[in-house]
C-alpha cells in the first residue's frame, strides 16, 4: 500500500488515485544540477484555475515572467527555470487565478520553509544535508514491541510524555513574546530541555504543532504549510537537530498533526484555485464554524495523497516517532458541533463520516506498514469503538488513544468538596470498567489549563496547603493507573496561572518552597514510576491490575494492587479525603510490607506521616469463613502510599 513514486511518469497518476505516499518528491520545489546549471522545477495541484504564474525574487516578483503549464489529465501545473547558481533561500509563491476569475497569491503546500507570521511566502530550500547521530536510538526504537510480543502485551514500557509549547517553555531572556522577538532556536531548546526532560523522568516529549501557522493565537493549531517546520524557532535543519538531539538523551518526540482542518488565510489552501479543493464541496460539511476554519475533504484522493504523505514525510525527514492526531471526533461524525438540519446523514442513514473512517485506516496502515514502531495517538473524545483496533479487523488504526474521559471525571471530582465526594465516588472508579477497551494514554493537556478552567493545582479543592496535598494524591493515582502518562509543559511545578502562551512559564516559582517541592515531588515520582515495572508492563488487561477496596467511598479511599509480568506487585492506597485514616489492607501474603513510595514524605512538603521506608507487618484475621492476611496503616490526609512486599514474590 505504501506506494513509491521514485518513477516520475507514475507520480501524478498515484497523486491522482489517492495512492502516491510521496506527494511531496513530486510536488513542490525540486531542483537538478548539470554542468554548472541549476534546473528548479516546480509543480502545483490547482486543477480548477484559468492560469498560474511562478513569481518569487528569482523574476523579481512578476507575474508574467514566468507561466506554468497545465496537464490536464491530472490538474496539476508545472514550469521549470534555469540558473548558473543556486536559488536556495530565494522566496516564491504563485499567482493563482480562479475558476472564479479572482486572483490569488499562494504559499505552496508542498514548501519545505517558509515565512511566517505577518509573512507567507515559500522558501526555495534543500532539506537534505543533515548527519544524524541518533543511528543507536533508532535501531532500538522497535525492540519495545519485540519484548510486548514476547511478553504477551502490548507496549509493556513505560511512557510518560511531557507536553511542549516550544515558544513558551522559555523564552530569550524570559522575555514577553512581540512579533517573535523573543523566541529562542531550536537548537538552543533541544540544549536545554533534552537534560531537563532527563533528569525529570520523561520518557518522550509531544510538540503541540510545529508545521508553520500564521497565527501565535492558535498555538500552531491552524497549519497553513503541513510541511515546513515553522521558522519561528529557525531553520529545517535546526529542528533535526532537535529531534537528534532529544533521541541521543533517549527522549522519543511525538508531534500534534491536524488532519481535520486548515485556517482560511488567503496565501493557504482555502478556495485554493477559486474551488472548494482541498475542503469539502458540500455547505454541510466544509467549514467548522465554532473554529472559523475548513475541513479537509479526507475521501478526495489527492487530499488522501497530501495528508498520508505528510505524516509519512515527518516520520522519514525528520525522524518523528509519532504523531498525535487532533480532533479526531470532528472528522469521523458528520454532526460533529451541527445543530439539526446543519448536516446531511450517510448513504446509511447514520451520523459517521464513513469518509475519515477509511481514511484513518489507510493512514495508519500506510505508517505501521514502514514504521512498525510508530506512536499514532488519537485524541478523540467520544466513545467511538475500536479506535486503537487494528484497521484489518475493523477498527481505526491508532495504537493510542487519549483517555479524555477519565480525565474529565478526575477534575470534576478533584473540584468537589471532600464532604460531598462520596456521592460521586464512581468517578474515581469507573475508568477501570473500560480501562482495557482502547490502549489509553492519561492526559493532563494545554487545554485544561487555560480559558478559565484553572491549573491543574487551582482545580484542587481547598485552601492553599490543601491544594498541594491533593495535587500530590491526584498525581500518584494517574501514575499508578493503567495507561500511559502526559504532563503538560509547567504542570511540574504546581502554577496556578493558567498557561500563556504569550510568555514563558514562571520558573521564577521554583524558589518558593511549596513550588519547588512540588516540583522535587513529580521528579520523583517520575522516576519512581520508570522504575516499576509493575506500574506499566501490563496496562493492556486486568492480569496487571487488582482491586482490594475500590467502594469505601465514605472514606474517599481507594486501594489497588498492580501487577508485572513476573506476577511481583506492589499496594496503593490513596486518601483524597483531608483527613487522617486508621485503615486496614488486604494483602497476599504473610510477613512485612514496607512503604516504598509517600506522597506525605517531609521531602514533598508533607507531615511525614508513614514515609518511605516506614514498614508493617502482615497479621491473619478471621473474616467470614476465611482468614485474612492484613496490615494496619494510618494513611495521612490527601497521601498516596505505594508498598511492596519484603519477602520474595513467588513466580505465577
Amino acid at each position: 500500500m505504501n506506494c513509491l513514486q521514485k518513477n516520475t511518469d507514475m507520480a501524478p497518476v498515484l497523486f491522482s488515485g489517492g495512492v502516491n505516499f510521496y506527494a511531496y518528491d513530486y510536488l513542490g520545489a525540486h531542483m537538478t544540477e548539470r554542468g554548472g546549471e541549476y534546473t528548479y522545477t516546480f509543480r502545483l495541484w490547482a486543477p480548477n484555475a484559468k492560469s498560474v504564474y511562478l513569481v518569487g525574487d528569482f523574476n523579481s516578483w512578476s507575474e508574467s515572467e514566468n507561466p506554468m503549464e497545465k496537464d490536464e489529465e491530472n490538474g496539476i501545473w508545472h514550469c521549470e527555470i534555469k540558473r548558473p547558481c543556486r536559488l536556495e533561500g530565494n522566496k516564491y509563491k504563485y499567482a493563482v487565478t480562479g475558476a472564479d476569475g479572482r486572483l490569488r497569491m499562494k504559499a505552496d503546500p508542498y514548501c519545505l520553509y517558509s515565512e511566517t507570521l505577518a509573512k507567507s511566502a515559500s522558501i526555495i530550500c534543500d532539506i537534505g544535508g543533515y548527519e544524524w547521530g541518533d543511528g543507536a536510538y533508532m535501531a532500538k526504537r522497535g525492540d519495545i514491541l519485540k519484548k510486548g510480543a514476547e511478553k504477551g502485551h502490548f507496549y509493556p514500557a513505560p511512557m510518560n510524555i511531557y507536553e511542549l509549547h516550544a515558544g513558551s517553555w522559555k523564552t530569550r531572556d524570559g522575555r514577553t513574546n512581540v512579533d517573535g522577538d523573543a523566541y529562542l532556536n531550536y537548537r538552543e531548546i533541544a540544549d536545554e530541555l533534552a537534560p531537563y526532560l532527563t533528569d525529570m523522568g520523561y520518557t518522550h516529549v509531544e510538540l503541540m504543532p510545529i508545521a508553520e501557522h500564521p497565527y501565535d493565537g492558535s498555538w500552531g493549531y491552524q497549519i497553513c504549510e503541513y510541511y515546513a517546520p515553522t521558522s519561528r524557532f529557525g531553520e529545517p535543519q535546526d529542528f533535526m537537530y532537535f529531534v537528534d538531539k532529544l533521541h541521543e538523551s533517549g527522549i522519543g518526540v511525538i508531534m500534534d498533526w491536524v488532519p481535520a482542518h486548515f485556517p482560511k488565510d488567503e496565501h493557504g489552501l482555502s478556495d485554493f484555485d477559486g474551488t472548494r479543493l482541498y475542503e469539502y464541496q458540500g455547505d454541510d460539511r466544509f467549514e467548522q464554524k465554532t473554529w472559523g476554519t475548513r475541513c479537509f475533504d479526507v475521501g478526495r484522493p489527492e487530499v488522501q495523497s497530501f495528508l498520508v504523505s505528510n505524516a509519512l514525510f515527518w516520520m522519514r525527514k525528520y525522524h518523528i516517532d509519532g504523531l498525535r492526531i487532533d480532533a479526531v471526533a470532528s472528522m469521523l461524525y458528520l454532526d460533529y458541533d451541527r445543530k439539526p438540519g446543519e448536516w446531511i446523514p450517510n448513504e446509511h442513514g447514520g451520523n459517521e463520516c464513513l469518509e475519515a473512517i477509511a481514511f484513518f485506516r489507510k493512514l495508519n496502515t500506510a505508517v505501521f506498514a514502514e514504521f512498525p514502531a510508530a506512536l499514532m495517538i488519537a485524541e478523540e473524545s467520544t466513545a467511538w469503538p475500536m479506535i486503537t483496533k487494528p484497521a484489518d479487523v475493523g477498527g481505526l488504526g491508532f495504537n493510542f488513544k487519549w483517555n479524555m474521559g477519565w480525565a474529565n471525571d478526575m477534575f470534576e471530582y478533584m473540584q468537589t468538596d471532600p464532604y460531598f465526594r462520596s456521592g460521586i465516588h464512581n468517578k474515581l472508579t469507573f475508568p477501570m470498567m473500560y480501562a482495557f477497551s482502547e490502549n489509553y494514554i492519561l492526559p493532563v493537556s494545554h487545554d485544561e489549563v487555560v480559558h478559565g478552567k484553572k491549573s491543574l493545582l487551582d482545580k484542587m479543592f481547598g485552601e492553599y496547603e490543601d491544594k498541594f496535598r491533593a495535587m500530590r494524591v491526584f498525581m500518584a493515582y494517574m501514575m499508578t493507573l493503567p495507561g500511559k502518562k502526559m504532563l503538560f509543559m509547567g504542570t511540574e511545578y504546581g502554577p496556578f496561572r493558567e498557561w500563556d502562551y504569550e510568555n514563558e512559564l514562571e520558573w521564577f516559582m521554583l524558589k518558593y518552597p511549596a513550588h519547588g517541592a512540588m516540583h522535587g515531588y513529580i521528579r520523583a515520582l517520575n522516576k519512581f514510576y520508570l522504575s516499576t515495572p509493575a506500574l506499566y508492563e501490563i496496562d493492556d488487561s486486568w492480569e496487571g491490575f487488582e482491586w482490594i477496596d475500590a467502594d469505601l467511598a465514605a472514606m474517599n479511599l481507594i486501594s489497588y494492587r498492580r501487577i508485572d509480568t513476573r506476577g511481583r506487585g506492589v499496594y496503593i492506597v490513596l486518601n483524597f479525603a483531608p483527613v487522617e485514616w486508621d485503615y486496614e489492607m488486604r494483602v497476599k501474603r504473610r510477613g512485612e510490607y514496607e512503604v516504598i513510595f509517600s506522597s506525605d514524605d517531609k521531602k514533598y512538603g508533607g507531615s511525614g506521616t508513614a514515609g518511605e521506608g516506614t514498614t508493617y507487618r502482615a497479621y491473619g484475621k478471621k473474616i467470614g469463613d476465611k482468614t485474612e492476611q492484613l496490615i494496619k496503616m494510618k494513611i495521612p490526609s490527601y497521601g498516596a502510599l505505594i508498598l511492596k512486599s519484603k519477602s520474595p514474590a513467588k513466580k505465577k
